[in-house]
């Protein structure tokens, strides 16, 4: 294993591997694979916290990784109910139809350890969608672009199309918050844009 990186990123998503990028941090990507299952009766930030917790141990125990490792974990939540990524692109479709013309949140959760400690935080965002025309959604899916995005949607794609308007972090919804993951990575002394010389990533 190669030395020349600040970070390890317990994800396979492109999104989060963009953000780093901009960040200026230098990372692995590590996927984790870990089992998404909800436990009974938890609670939106439960889950999500513990999803994230357990993606940054998973990895670091696999690897005995010296570097911190960084877990991060995306929920959409409507009604108290629970919407990660769609089975498929029919679910997708109810999953959108569902939060046409409404408000809900988007929650991420950061977590990082080195082993010895862990850090943690939240972003809560919320988001207030358009009227979706059955069409509209019908040919979205169709794209395929919902698979594999909380909530059945990509802010940063044509998801943007479905949203009227947002409050809170926009890099939060995407997938990793800027403001929050920069603070945590402090704890840790990891590089970024204003502490490198310019951005490196891997």
């Amino acid at each position: 294993m190669g030395l020349n990186f600040d970070l390890i990123l317990a994800s396979a998503s492109p999104r989060r591997r963009d953000i780093l990028h901009q960040m200026g941090v230098r990372y692995r990507a590590e996927p984790s694979g870990i089992d998404e299952d909800l436990i009974a009766c938890e609670k939106p930030f439960d889950y999500v916290s513990r999803l994230a917790r357990k993606k940054a141990i998973y990895v670091q125990e696999l690897i005995k990784s010296t570097k911190p490792v960084l877990g991060a974990d995306t929920i959409v939540v409507f009604g108290g109910k629970i919407f990660g990524k769609p089975k498929n692109k029919d679910d997708a479709q109810k999953i959108l139809m569902t939060l046409s013309g409404k408000n809900h949140k988007v929650i991420t959760a950061v977590a990082i350890t080195d082993g010895k400690s862990l850090v943690q935080d939240l972003s809560i965002s919320e988001v207030v969608f358009n009227i979706i025309t059955l069409s509209d959604c019908k040919e979205y899916c169709e794209s395929g672009e919902p698979l594999g995005k909380a909530g059945a949607y990509a802010i940063q794609g044509k998801g943007a199309f479905f949203v009227k308007e947002i409050l809170g972090s926009y890099s939060g919804i995407v997938g990793l918050p800027i403001d929050i993951t920069y603070k945590l990575l402090q704890l840790y002394e990891v590089p970024t844009f204003w502490t490198a010389d310019g951005p490196k990533a891997l």
